[in-house]
């Protein structure tokens, strides 16, 4: 038992210590500290915490759970029906063009169906977070382009889960056929509306007899058991577990009682969540990036082509949006970033087994690499059409996609 404890606390002290350093100096979000940490004491490096440990993996799943938990708390049904065709496209022709390019550049490559399909899906994914921060930092989140993108992202990691509950039971059956694919998704979509609608009218009850506990915390205590009991009930029908756990936070952000829910998960997605992103890094292998061995060579030359498909797709999205006067170069660099749900889609093909640790490897370079380069970019482009004496560009009126 000592021998948990103790890699439990180191990894937390390397993942604020790196996450601060992250964030302190490189202006970049935490979870890129906290996948470096845990490069660093991972098997690969130091050494210190074993990759494959099946506990560890276990609380790191939690941790997953609880962080598609948190997004779907933040991600308002109402908003996402009123994104607008723009952001529509944008969404779409950033998770078609990407997951095309990465589908048939992987099978060019000599990998199977089966991994050209999770590199193809991996390359879907948009962190929302990282750009609503740089818009928010130059005071240009209410123009029409940031709106666009914002929308687009947040439609993007509906479309993502979707292909996560496909490409995650294709995993499980081993089989790829049209019918298949087409089953997947059937299954994935009465889910989700499923656990939504039904969610929806279930929920007020549950929380109704929550408040009136006298017990600790049983209002919080409620959304978890909610949370948990979606996420099971979508892995005992072949899906991800955080399809279940975004669906339950959709619902619950319909609730009265979400800015109380959302405050009481953010402590315990603070606690888990870190791991999740720890582990990450110490299952890869740092080996593979060592340009003197040729499974080096394969997986540096691997991670620079998904890295200009990744980038690509989404600026091809951006650039082709139809609209007058809009900033197109500046919505495709927005859809640039991937994030977590690009890291689950490598954490699950690697525990699956359907893809090997050079291909993991390079899932995380491209994951890593985008979010690096794209707040410099966004903020270059968003200067250039600032008005002259600094003050932010002129904002339109269309309407606004809350985004936390």
């Amino acid at each position: 038992m000592h021998v948990i404890l103790v890699q439990l606390a180191l990894i937390l002290i390397i993942a604020k210590i790196s996450g601060e350093l992250c964030e302190r100096w490189l202006k970049q979000p935490a979870v890129l500290g906290e996948l470096v940490g845990g490069v660093l004491i991972g098997q690969s490096v130091l050494g210190w915490i074993p990759g494959e440990d099946v506990f560890l993996h276990q609380l790191a799943e939690i941790g997953a759970v609880l962080l598609l938990f948190e997004i779907g708390l933040e991600s308002n049904l109402d908003d996402l029906f009123k994104v607008g065709k723009q952001a529509l496209w944008v969404a779409f022709a950033g998770v078609v063009l990407p997951f095309v390019f990465g589908y048939f550049v992987a099978h060019a490559l000599g990998r199977t169906v089966m991994e050209a399909i999770f590199v193809g899906a991996a390359m879907t994914a948009t962190s929302v977070g990282i750009t609503a921060r740089v818009f928010t930092d130059l005071k240009s989140l209410h123009t029409k382009e940031a709106r666009i993108v914002l929308g687009a992202a947040v439609v993007d990691d509906v479309i993502g889960l979707i292909i996560l509950a496909v490409v995650s039971g294709m995993a499980v059956t081993k089989v790829i056929s049209w019918s298949a694919v087409g089953l997947q998704t059937f299954m994935a979509l009465v889910f989700l509306v499923g656990a939504i609608v039904i969610g929806v009218r279930a929920t007020p009850f549950l929380l109704h007899w929550a408040r009136k506990m006298q017990t600790r915390a049983a209002l919080s205590s409620s959304a978890v058991i909610f949370c948990f009991l979606l996420s099971a009930l979508a892995e005992m029908v072949q899906l991800a577990p955080i399809v279940g756990a975004f669906a339950a936070g959709l619902v619950l952000d319909k609730t009265d009682d979400k800015v109380h829910i959302e405050q009481k998960i953010k402590s315990l997605a603070d606690l888990f969540v870190p791991v999740f992103f720890v582990m990450v890094g110490a299952r890869m292998d740092a080996q593979m990036f060592n340009p003197a061995t040729a499974s080096g060579r394969t997986t540096l030359i691997l991670g620079g082509v998904l890295l200009v498909i990744a980038v690509l797709g989404k600026m091809l999205g951006g650039i082709s949006v139809p609209g007058k006067g809009l900033k197109r170069l500046t919505i495709g660099v927005g859809m640039i970033p991937r994030g977590e749900v690009g890291l689950i889609f490598a954490n699950m093909g690697l525990s699956s087994r359907v893809i090997d640790n050079s291909l993991y490897a390079a899932i995380i370079f491209v994951v890593i690499t985008t979010t690096f380069m794209t707040p410099p970019l966004l903020k270059w482009l968003v200067s250039q059409h600032r008005p002259k004496g600094g003050q932010p560009a002129e904002t339109h009126s269309t309407p606004v996609v809350e985004v936390v």
